[in-house]
Parts: structure tokens; C-alpha cells; sequence
């Protein structure tokens, strides 16, 4: 990256255009103590308006608790603009599981309910939104919202604007960098957090970001020019970017025939 304080000066405006716009005050950001959260509440936080930061616990695994708090701590000791609030949410997930009927497909049933957890932040995200005309920011990055489609639809997917959604995982970790993002956070293993374990999101997709990078630049390369490990990668990408097309487009509506009308 050429030039990270360019690109943050220019994200930090955008935000402050955005909101001005809208006629919103400020925003909400949820805090997972990931890379990507890390930096969206940071840029934020550089535009001066209220920022609430919401560590929202699900059966999580401590360590990315600990990291989620240590950073909103720093926010704060940092700008005055940024409040907080620690949630645990894990009451909420347990009553929604016990008024589910049982199913014998246990793994879909897993599935769903990972996604279930991403859905119960998004609505605490929007009541706080509401509670002050903020706006969700969105944590996504490229590679996961345009390129492997790896957010929950309508979870981590339901926000208002997304940032940081054009920056590459690398960008990403560059403009952290660049902010003195605590270390910690740099240094973890990128995760959903949706599991309730400290499983990666590489362990998950099966590649690294740095590799999903290299084929979504690549998508349209001669594949006869790649190894045998790049091949691999690119099926890999394909396949997520097919399977999870659904989330990145528009919704689709039902055109009805003028005639019909």
C-alpha cells in the first residue's frame, strides 16, 4: 500500500460525509476483537462523532473477549467520543435454541444456529442505532464480502455502510499498522467467532486470505500458468464465490408484466 495515511484520511472523511448526509449523529460498531473490527471502530472513532462499541458475548471463546475489550479500551483512553457497552448475549441464544423444535440433522442445525449468533448482534447493533440515529458500521472486507461471500446473511451482512469493504485482508492489517492497533489483534489468527472456539477463518475456508487475495485477482488468468497449490486455491475461491453469489447481489424482485397489471 502506498500510501495507509491517505487511505485512512480518506475513509474517515467518507464516513463523515455519509452520516452528514443522512443526517445521523454517529455510529455503532460491533467489537469482536478481531482485525477488521479493530480497524472499522478506530476509523470511526477519527471522525469525532459518538462512536458506541459493543462487545456482544456469545458462549465466546476468552481469549477474543479479552482482545475485544483491551481494544475498546484503548479506543477510549484514546477519544473521548468512543462509549461502550459489554453484552453477553449468550441468555438470548440459549431461549431462542429452547423454543426451536429438535431436528435430527444435527449439522445444518449447527450451521443454523453459528448464523443465529450473527443475527442476535445485528438486532443489538440496530436497537442502539435506533436508541440514537447511529449507524451500523460494517466490518466486512473485501475478500469476504465480495470475493468468498464468508458473512452471515442479514448478521454480520446487515449493516448501513461498510468502510473497510474494499480493502484486501493485507490492506486491512497495513492501515492497523499504521493506527498502532494494539498487537495483539495484529498478531491473532483472523476467526467469525461464531463457534464458541478459537477455530480460524483459514481452517473454515481451507486457504489463507493471502492466497484468496491471489485468486481473486486471478480469477480471469490462464489457469494452465498456475501450480499445483494455486489450482487448488482458485477451486477453492470459485467454489465459495458460486455457492454464496446469493448474498452479494441485490435481492431479487419479481418483475410483473405490465400487461398483467
Amino acid at each position: 500500500m502506498k500510501s495507509p495515511e491517505k487511505v485512512i484520511n480518506h475513509i474517515v472523511a467518507w464516513l463523515n460525509d455519509y452520516a452528514e448526509q443522512a443526517n445521523m449523529n454517529g455510529f455503532v460498531v460491533g467489537v469482536s476483537g478481531g482485525i477488521d473490527s479493530a480497524l472499522t471502530s478506530t476509523l470511526c472513532a477519527k471522525t469525532g462523532r459518538p462512536v458506541i462499541c459493543l462487545e456482544m458475548e456469545i458462549h465466546q471463546e476468552t481469549t477474543q473477549v479479552s482482545r475485544a475489550k483491551n481494544h475498546i479500551n484503548w479506543l477510549e483512553k484514546n477519544f473521548s467520543n468512543v462509549s461502550h457497552h459489554s453484552l453477553s448475549l449468550t441468555g438470548v441464544f440459549e431461549a431462542f435454541k429452547d423454543t426451536m423444535p429438535p431436528t435430527e440433522d444435527h449439522e445444518m442445525n449447527f450451521l443454523s444456529l453459528a448464523n443465529t449468533r450473527a443475527r442476535l448482534r445485528m438486532s443489538t447493533l440496530y436497537y442502539f442505532a435506533a436508541l440514537h440515529r447511529y449507524l451500523v458500521a460494517g466490518t466486512g472486507n473485501k475478500v469476504e464480502d465480495f470475493g468468498v461471500g464468508f458473512y452471515t446473511k442479514y448478521g454480520d451482512g446487515g449493516v448501513d455502510l461498510s468502510p473497510i469493504a474494499d480493502l484486501m485482508k493485507s490492506e486491512v492489517f497495513a492501515l492497523a499498522k499504521a493506527l498502532n492497533i494494539n498487537e495483539e489483534i495484529q498478531n491473532a489468527a483472523p476467526t467469525d467467532g461464531l463457534w464458541g472456539d478459537n477455530r480460524s477463518d483459514e481452517e473454515q475456508l481451507g486457504a489463507s486470505y493471502n492466497e484468496l487475495e491471489w485468486a481473486m485477482r486471478n480469477e480471469n488468468s490462464d489457469p494452465l500458468t498456475f501450480d499445483a497449490r494455486q489450482k487448488e486455491v482458485m477451486e477453492i475461491y470459485l467454489a465459495f464465490n458460486r455457492q454464496n453469489k446469493h448474498k452479494m447481489e441485490p435481492i431479487p424482485v419479481c418483475e410483473i408484466p405490465t400487461e398483467f397489471l
